[in-house]
């Protein structure tokens, strides 16, 4: 499911490679033709943007969303566990997953990291693919939401991702994700505020299973074959492919 690596390097800092990729990606979302077509124009506007316009804009952008926000955080147990003791063991559990499964990052970025997650999903049969971008259907709900809100072409990425797994994310769920501090970047006393909140809680000693992070977590474990090499779109991260979804381990 190659579409998940264009997802995943859509997600990714700007770079001159990944500009240069831009044709090649939406040569691979034409191809596969697995998103319905709002999101499918919505993603080639956003590689419209990013190839057509200045490369130190759009990094300044990125910056901005991405990594000056926690609530745009692209870490996915930020938005549950916070920075209590449980996301580092969640952390822990995800690498040996990722080890178990034969994926092998390349990058240096935290295991938790939804461009790498979706590396991982790419090498899994399709079927589970589907069920592992399913599982943190809120996170996911909860970002594109907040892009939308500030006109992000972002927001299409994720809306993607929700069409790929057919994921209806629980209202209560992902309004209470909502309901977290969401300032603007260039409010930096609200930016700090948001920083020192504590980990989101989405009902007594349940912070993640709500929102599906410990059942990926656990489904996950259940992936355990290498996937075969693929050579990878430029600036798309990892090589990885996913194989037919009956087709038997071997």
């Amino acid at each position: 499911m190659k579409t998940l690596k264009v997802l995943s390097a859509l997600l990714t800092y700007p770079s001159a490679e990944l500009i240069a990729a831009m044709g090649e990606l939406a040569s691979v979302l034409d191809h596969e033709k697995l998103l319905p077509a709002k999101e499918r124009a919505g993603l080639q506007a956003l590689l419209d943007d990013l190839a057509h316009g200045d490369l130190i804009e759009a990094q300044e952008r990125f910056i901005l969303l991405f990594d000056r926000t926690r609530a745009l955080s692209l870490h996915l147990f930020e938005h549950v566990h916070g920075e209590s003791r449980d996301r580092g063991q969640a952390m822990v559990d995800l690498i040996r997953v990722y080890e178990e499964g034969g994926f092998t990052p390349t990058t240096k970025e935290l295991p938790d990291f939804v461009p790498l997650f979706l590396e991982y999903a790419a090498t899994r049969q399709p079927a589970e693919a589907i069920e592992l971008i399913g599982q943190p259907a809120h996170v996911f709900a909860a970002l594109g939401e907040r892009l939308a809100k500030r006109a992000s072409p972002y927001a299409v990425v994720f809306a993607s991702l929700l069409a790929l797994a057919k994921a209806k994310p629980d209202k209560e769920t992902l309004a209470r994700l909502l309901a977290e501090p969401d300032p603007e970047p260039d409010d930096l006393a609200a930016l700090d505020a948001a920083w020192e909140e504590e980990e989101v809680l989405f009902g007594p000693g349940a912070a993640s299973e709500d929102c599906g992070i410990d059942s990926l977590a656990a489904k996950l474990r259940q992936a355990r074959r290498p996937a075969p090499g693929l050579e990878p779109v430029p600036g798309s991260g990892p090589r990885t492919v996913i194989s037919s979804p009956s087709a038997p381990r071997t």
